[in-house]
């Protein structure tokens, strides 16, 4: 599962909550500040990733004649060029390794600017946040099919892209991963 926009706020608290009952982690700054700098991190890796997506879509646009032509299959196109382009914009395609990475960025930014303070190995605290970001992500599918359900059975019928449809949606969604525990 990918990481998307809409979950880097919900992560970011996922993770700030999780340090916080750590025993072994010491908070030095309040927990909002500390959510949004996980938030700008998480949001970055994702721009990056879009940025990848963008630049690999400009080529296979620009040989689209030449793809028709042989009939090729352009996901399957998009993919093998998106694997030969990742390292060259710092992404990271296998998810755990992915998240591995973002829970070392994290934890090594929120060290450096005194935002926790920690006694044991930075492995720990790594795992605390890996463990964080691969708990949302195997909940949040769950999560969004329980809102979509909902919305489908809403007493007034929201059209997706509106702004009523995104509000309910955010609400319903908060509430669910809440009742998950995810948040």
């Amino acid at each position: 599962m990918r990481l998307k926009l809409h979950h880097t706020p919900y992560i970011s608290r996922r993770i700030t909550r999780d340090l916080v009952n750590c025993d072994y982690v010491e908070m030095r700054k309040e927990k909002s500040s500390i959510s949004a700098e996980i938030e700008k991190i998480l949001d970055e890796d994702i721009e990056k990733e879009f940025a990848l997506d963008e630049k690999v879509h400009e080529i296979l646009d620009a040989q689209e004649e030449e793809i028709e032509f042989l009939n090729a299959d352009r996901r399957q196109l998009f993919w093998m060029t998106k694997k030969r382009l990742a390292n060259d914009f710092g992404i990271i395609l296998n998810n755990e390794d992915r998240f591995s990475d973002i829970a070392h960025k994290i934890m090594d930014f929120l060290w450096e600017e005194d935002f926790i303070h920690y006694t044991c190995s930075d492995n720990k605290v790594k795992n605390v946040i890996f463990a964080s970001i691969d708990e949302f992500m195997k909940g949040f599918e769950k999560a969004d099919s329980e809102v979509l359900e909902k919305l489908k059975n809403y007493k007034r019928k929201l059209i997706p892209g509106t702004e009523d449809y995104d509000l309910v949606y955010h609400r319903l969604y908060e509430e669910e991963l809440i009742k998950r525990g995810l948040i």
